[in-house]
């Protein structure tokens, strides 16, 4: 893979776009029977690749505890094909094909999957965000301490789909931490081991306003007036991840919760 076609100093496939655990079961079984313990596979891919099309791929590749490591980069949607919902998007975002129309604008509560609770209860899952890359490269180095399978999932903010400003992508992605909306945890086989304290919580609302796939939520009615229901609502999930994964940091918010 020499200049120009790619700048990695190292083998790679790009595989189709949602069998990419299938083919890295496959580079993984290949240098297990040569014996190269030495080499380790690395297998990554959208939201929609995961959590949609590749998903039946990516929960073989757990069942059977296959030794790569996946890592998905999550932007909520199908970015690089025009926006479209995929099972990583949020309620109330507008996609292309959950538009902003009707008495309950963008995407609908109750459906999309949540891939680290379902991750078969393999050797290690992790939650990361780009606003932390000092927490996302410890995760990776930890994730090649196990053999067997391993899942990375991190929110990866787009600006283009999100109608964020790009100048903003990590505030974005920060918010969503603070605010509980996209919880940072690890699980080993299937328990939760830790989690990223929360040292100062912010609304949910706070993250969701920097975003146009959210405005609607700030603008209902003929007088511009807040959907303040499906805003508590999308709280309440917030508050859950808090209160499920632990997320308050008691003594710096001085008890808050």
């Amino acid at each position: 893979t020499p200049y120009p076609e790619t700048s990695w100093q190292i083998p790679w496939l790009h595989s189709l776009f949602g069998n990419a655990p299938a083919v890295a079961t496959g580079v993984a079984a290949a240098l297990r029977v040569r014996g190269r313990s030495d080499v380790r596979v690395v297998a990554q891919g959208g939201d929609g690749g995961t959590t949609d099309i590749g998903f039946g791929c990516l929960s073989g590749m757990f069942e059977r505890n296959d030794d790569v490591l996946y890592i998905c980069y999550d932007n909520e949607g199908y970015m690089n094909t025009g926006v479209q919902r995929s099972s990583a998007t949020p309620p109330t975002a507008r996609t292309a094909t959950t538009p902003a129309l009707g008495d309950a604008p963008g995407n609908v509560f109750g459906t999309g999957k949540n891939l680290p609770l379902m991750a078969h209860n393999i050797p290690y899952v992790a939650t990361a965000s780009v606003a932390d890359l000092h927490d996302l490269e410890a995760k990776v180095t930890k994730a090649m301490g196990f053999r067997g399978a391993r899942y990375i999932h991190i929110m990866v903010p787009c600006p283009l789909g999100w109608g964020s400003a790009p100048d903003a992508t990590i505030k974005v992605a920060r918010l969503a931490v603070e605010s509980g909306f996209f919880p940072l945890f690890e699980a080993e086989h299937g328990e939760i081991t830790a989690s990223s304290k929360i040292r100062r919580p912010v609304p949910v609302a706070e993250y969701l306003k920097l975003q146009k796939r959210f405005a609607h939520l700030f603008k209902k009615g003929p007088n511009g007036e807040e959907d303040t229901e499906r805003i508590e609502h999308l709280q309440r999930m917030a508050d859950a991840n808090i209160a499920r994964f632990n997320l308050i940091d008691e003594d710096a918010s001085g008890g808050a919760s």
